[in-house]
């Protein structure tokens, strides 16, 4: 009987626990989503109202050849970063996994430092590290090609060289990762292993890959995602040049709505770009997923 008078005050208890929840994720999430989709349907500035111009804005889209360059970059830019991030930070986790003590609290710290760093400051150490005259990595770059090249002013070199950029300031976030889903592989099944005298290759494919498959799955799909909204580097170091060879979906955005002024329009790019993602990373996810019940 107690339980049942007490019930409306167990919901009241709940509902205010739920309530500032609700009403956050309403302001900060759920209507700015149903604005940017309402402004996409209109001729709207970033500002202000509109007129309904229902699907203008989606058909001067895909009839934008900027639209088509800027997804072919961030095609390229995902190419060069997620596959190769994933490698990198798999094999600095197995190494650091390998140390004990304080030298594997000092790796950690040291491949976890530049994922603290603010992009700014990231950006601003690599344009100094690669300047053109006073660059201290120019002299490495020399040697390869012959001559100092302005990298983020060469067409053939901008994305390359911020995605190195990119995996040297986010790489030690999927190094956490990794080494978290290390540490919960058992020890025993190792130990039984090399009882029946597997090998370290062995070991790594039979027992610490299929184990870890999960993570990786996870490192895979949000490094996909992350790396599809690219805009603070390609900003800060070449902004969108040379000649559209760095221009992004979010270059784009940003252009049209803070530079143009072209609300309804930007709405309508960022609108696909979101789509874009949901679709590609929920594929990739689920192919993933299907690729570990294999192992």
């Amino acid at each position: 009987m107690a339980m049942i008078r007490n019930k409306p005050r167990h919901r009241l208890i709940a509902f205010t626990l739920i309530i500032p929840f609700v009403a956050i994720f309403a302001l900060v999430f759920a209507y700015p989503v149903i604005e940017v989709v309402r402004m996409s349907f209109t001729d709207a500035p970033l500002i202000g109202g509109g007129n309904w111009v229902g699907l203008d804005n989606y058909k001067r889209l895909f009839s934008d050849n900027l639209f088509y360059t800027s997804m072919k970059n961030n095609g390229y830019f995902v190419l060069l970063t997620v596959l190769p991030t994933t490698i990198i930070a798999l094999v600095i986790s197995l190494a650091v996994n390998r140390l004990s003590g304080r030298m594997q609290a000092l790796a950690l710290v040291m491949f976890f430092t530049p994922y603290v760093l603010p992009v700014s400051v990231v950006t601003q150490i690599w344009a100094w590290m690669l300047d053109f005259q006073f660059g201290i990595l120019q002299p490495v770059i020399e040697a390869v090609t012959g001559k100092p090249v302005p990298v983020f002013k060469n067409p053939y070199w901008v994305m390359p060289s911020v995605a190195v950029v990119t995996i040297w300031w986010t790489n030690g976030f999927n190094v956490l990762l990794f080494i978290a889903g290390l540490r919960n592989i058992p020890e025993d099944l190792y130990e039984a292993a090399r009882l029946d005298g597997a090998t370290r290759r062995q070991l790594f494919f039979k027992v610490t890959w299929p184990l870890l498959w999960p993570v990786t799955a996870l490192v895979l799909t949000l490094q996909l995602i992350l790396q599809l909204k690219i805009f603070d580097q390609i900003y800060l170091l070449s902004d969108g040049g040379p000649f559209n060879s760095s221009y992004v979906l979010l270059l784009m955005v940003y252009r049209e709505a803070f530079q143009l002024n072209h609300g309804g329009y930007a709405a309508a790019i960022s609108l696909v770009l979101f789509l874009l993602i949901v679709v590609i990373s929920v594929l990739q996810f689920q192919l993933l997923r299907m690729g570990g019940r294999d192992k």
